[in-house]
């Protein structure tokens, strides 16, 4: 079996407090992009889960979220099955797309669907939400707006198809860092857009663009260039996103950045995308 598992970015990220559970929580509306990574799976016939992946830098072990994934969907439905896993890891790591966390909810959805377990979207959601505070939307996919730590999904809002560009310089930003450090400078407000009636806003800009200051002179470089309509970062970062005019301005856009930035900038052309849930999920109770 091969799918996809795709990227998302948030075109809103706001931040209401810090929870008793040490979590923050938040408000965000994430959409999915046409950028995704590719994941394989065979049966194996020794038990266990043994993943493989093309970047050496991407762990194989138990800390990875596909491993996780897979282990708590076979404990929780009683499946004996060993498992093969590849990853072609196209989402870079430490970007604030939830490549990680895009590839545990696919493995959930995909031995939903290799074992006829049938289990419904609440329970897939239920289980993703134990590995990781953003797994569960990935369940559905769709554009939504989302609340708690991420785990509570509200219903479809339509967002445009716009083309984007993704810049990511080569180094990441550790997401809890990033909380704690909103934690401590949550006085400085972060700048707003409003493109196509969407609310363009990310409260972890001004800590994240404080210590990292190649992120805002990236953001103020896309934001004067001709084409772009609006720049932002997804999630803690360090991906800055551009809504382009046109998608034919990518291209010449992303070498122009790489000129600007150096040509270790990771630059990527993809847009937002609708993703309507699986044939393979079902609505319902368990």
């Amino acid at each position: 079996m091969k799918l996809l598992s795709p990227a998302k970015v948030n075109l809103h990220l706001k931040i209401l407090g810090k929870r008793p559970d040490g979590f923050h929580e938040i408000e965000t509306l994430m959409a999915p992009l046409t950028l995704a990574d590719e994941i394989s799976i065979d049966q194996a016939g020794a038990p266990g889960i043994a993943l493989t992946c093309d970047n050496p830098q991407v762990p194989t072990g138990s800390d990875n979220l596909i491993v996780r994934a897979a282990e708590l969907f076979l404990k929780e439905t009683g499946t004996p099955m060993g498992l093969r896993i590849h990853l072609l890891k196209r989402i870079p790591m430490g970007a604030g797309l939830g490549g990680g966390s895009g590839n545990g909810a696919s493995i959930l959805k995909a031995l939903n669907a290799l074992t006829n377990s049938g289990l419904p979207v609440a329970r897939l959601e239920d289980l993703a939400s134990r590995i990781g505070s953003d797994v569960a939307w990935f369940i559905r996919g769709e554009a939504a707006l989302c609340r708690g730590r991420g785990e509570i999904i509200g219903p479809h809002v339509p967002v445009p198809r716009w083309p984007l560009l993704l810049l990511k310089p080569p180094f990441g930003v550790p997401t809890p860092w990033a909380y704690q450090a909103w934690s401590k400078m949550a006085d400085h407000p972060a700048t707003t857009q409003i493109l196509d009636d969407i609310t363009l806003h990310n409260d972890l800009e001004p800590p994240v663009f404080h210590k990292y200051v190649l992120l805002p002179a990236i953001k103020n470089w896309l934001l004067n260039q001709e084409g772009v309509r609006a720049a932002a970062m997804s999630g803690s970062g360090s991906t800055m996103f551009a809504v382009l005019e046109s998608a034919s301005l990518a291209a010449a856009l992303s070498s122009k950045a790489k000129a600007a930035f150096g040509e270790t900038l990771w630059a990527q052309a993809c847009e937002i995308q609708e993703s309507p849930l699986s044939p393979d999920l079902q609505e319902g109770g368990d």
